[in-house]
């Protein structure tokens, strides 16, 4: 029994130690799956090409976005598809009518090969025009190996 309420003030501890703006985090992103505050949002930037880099070059890709609803747009997160690429997004609620923004940094060194790549970056919104949006960027690099590989899909087994 003591250590069950060792345990209680601990985590109580813990959980008050939050700032406000972490709060505030929690409670967008518990807003942002609740369809009532869902919104809409525009991709000013959907895709960008980023024309040819050298490899072992990082280049920083920004992708902007708008919301055109009537609520908060709120961005949940923003994963890269590959380990060549880190992102990052705008934690804090989007009022309607302002933008906000999607920064990639892609690591050209992190890639096997040379010649052109083409990246995906998939962002979850609470938007009632589809709550996963795909970004994407694209370029060549030059220097290292050639891209020429051979992709086979897997056979799909017999039912028989």
């Amino acid at each position: 029994m003591k250590y069950f309420f060792i345990s209680l003030i601990v985590t109580v501890s813990l959980f008050s130690c939050k700032n406000k703006s972490e709060r505030e985090l929690d409670a967008a992103k518990a807003a942002a799956v609740d369809s009532v505050n869902f919104t809409t949002v525009q991709w000013i930037d959907s895709i960008v090409k980023f024309g040819t880099i050298n490899k072992g070059d990082k280049i920083d890709i920004k992708f902007r976005c708008k919301n055109t609803g009537d609520k908060p747009l709120i961005l949940t997160n923003a994963r890269p598809t590959c380990g060549c690429t880190v992102s990052d997004y705008t934690k804090q609620p989007i009022a309607p009518g302002a933008e906000g923004l999607i920064t990639a940094t892609f690591d050209s060194k992190k890639v096997g090969t040379s010649g052109d790549v083409r990246k995906t970056i998939i962002v979850n919104t609470n938007t009632k025009n589809g709550t996963e949006h795909y970004l994407y960027f694209e370029g060549s690099i030059n220097g290292g190996g050639n891209n020429d590989k051979v992709v086979e899909p897997h056979p799909i087994p017999n039912k028989n």
